[in-house]
């Protein structure tokens, strides 16, 4: 008799709905890419503005505090057709400026306006697609699903910033909107072939009070978050990563592109390929490595992270600084997800929505520090600016070390349980 064998990696697509969502999510985060890339660009060759620069990159999480609503509107109506409804909002949103592009009418200011509608929902499409999994997936299929799914975001990064860099530079941003419309729209369509999950008794119970909820849902999850120091070391961590980190590598990329390296589109598709290639690469390796210390791995990894990006702001050369955002990505992907682990891994079966729900808030730190950025890099310049974010970033995680230091460094920690 053979040993019973747990499930393979491509165990999940053997369910249904999971063949549609997977190239759906695919199709979407291809898109939201591409449309990161190319707008940041055309904002800063149409205005020469960083600051600018810096609005737009912010303006596309204006939505982050009214995910917990639209997370409610998803239990409501059914994740998948929210889902639906939102990605068939993204084609006419990019089916917009694709027209006003190619009728010579598109202005910075139209783009400003419409990023802002995007950043009001796409802050909740991947809270969404997770709700969606966990109500197709068996329990036995869920972690697998998860990891394959975060996996394939990452490559859809790399795929969409190269793809994205060179239609732009052979097509222009009209016809490059041409093809983003179409993903979404395919995205749409592959959501809607999905067959509608069964609802539970305990979630059409929620249905009929949830509206009265929502405010005492969110200040106890606040108030979990205060009493547990082991999660909320790690919201510490995600917040500070968002607000010195992210934007180094994020809402900036196109500014460093353009003005630090003197290069074109294509060459911004590289350096953010190359930190979407190191996520990668760190996602792979933490999913085949298993017996870490899961709290001292996120100290270590995000000290590693904010020490290249120290590396990166000085460097001048662009082969050099794809290898330094290698190396970045990878120490940002461990740090992150060694910060979901705590945070799943402490937080009771019965509070986790709420704790992601959190969780997300937290994204806030980034609008704050690209907007700072923007006015820093005017004043001081970028080295000065990236120097200050890195260093200050490496103080304050050290801080965070030492203040949370019994619950993140013994090894007997819950934290670091094996």
């Amino acid at each position: 008799m053979s040993t019973p064998t747990g499930p393979s990696a491509l165990a999940p697509f053997r369910i249904r709905n999971y063949r549609f969502q997977w190239p759906s999510d695919l199709l979407t985060s291809w898109a939201f890419e591409i449309e990161t890339l190319v707008l940041g660009w055309y904002i800063l060759v149409e205005t020469g503005s960083v600051l600018l620069l810096t609005i737009l990159a912010s303006l596309q999480y204006v939505g982050t505090l009214i995910a917990p609503v639209l997370g409610m509107v998803g239990d409501r109506m059914g994740h998948r057709d929210l889902l639906v409804l939102l990605r068939l909002t993204y084609t006419v949103l990019a089916s917009t400026i694709m027209v006003l592009a190619l009728t010579g009418n598109l202005a910075p200011l139209k783009v400003m306006v419409i990023v802002t509608i995007m950043g009001l929902i796409r802050s909740s499409d991947l809270g969404l697609r997770s709700a969606l999994l966990a109500d197709i997936m068996p329990a036995e299929l869920l972690v697998g699903a998860i990891s394959l799914s975060r996996t394939t975001q990452d490559s859809a990064r790399i795929a969409g910033a190269l793809t994205g860099a060179g239609l732009f530079a052979t097509f222009g941003i009209g016809k490059v909107y041409m093809v983003i419309a179409c993903l979404y729209v395919v995205a749409a369509i592959l959501m809607s072939c999905l067959t509608r999950p069964a609802k539970s008794a305990e979630h059409r119970a929620f249905e009929s009070h949830s509206g009265s909820r929502l405010l005492r849902d969110l200040k106890e999850g606040l108030v979990y978050f205060w009493n547990g120091p082991a999660m909320l070391a790690a919201l510490c961590v995600a917040f500070l990563a968002n607000l010195t980190a992210f934007p180094l590598t994020n809402g900036l990329l196109p500014y460093i592109a353009r003005d630090i390296f003197h290069t074109d589109q294509t060459g911004l598709g590289y350096l953010s390929a190359s930190f979407a290639l190191g996520s990668l690469i760190g996602s792979i390796t933490l999913s085949l490595i298993s017996g870490l210390r899961i709290a001292r791995l996120l100290i270590g990894a995000t000290l590693a992270w904010y020490t290249l990006l120290l590396v990166f702001v000085e460097i001048r050369t662009i082969p050099v600084a794809m290898a330094c955002l290698v190396l970045a990505g990878i120490a940002q992907s461990m740090s992150m997800i060694s910060a979901a682990v705590i945070l799943m891994r402490t937080a009771s079966a019965h509070l986790r929505g709420r704790v992601m729900g959190v969780r997300m808030m937290v994204i806030y730190g980034l609008p704050i520090g690209l907007l700072a950025a923007g006015s820093l890099i005017d004043v001081i310049g970028f080295s000065a600016t990236g120097s200050l974010y890195a260093a200050a970033g490496f103080i304050a995680m050290l801080a965070i070390s030492i203040r949370w230091r019994e619950d993140l460094w013994p090894a007997h920690a819950p934290a670091n349980a094996r």
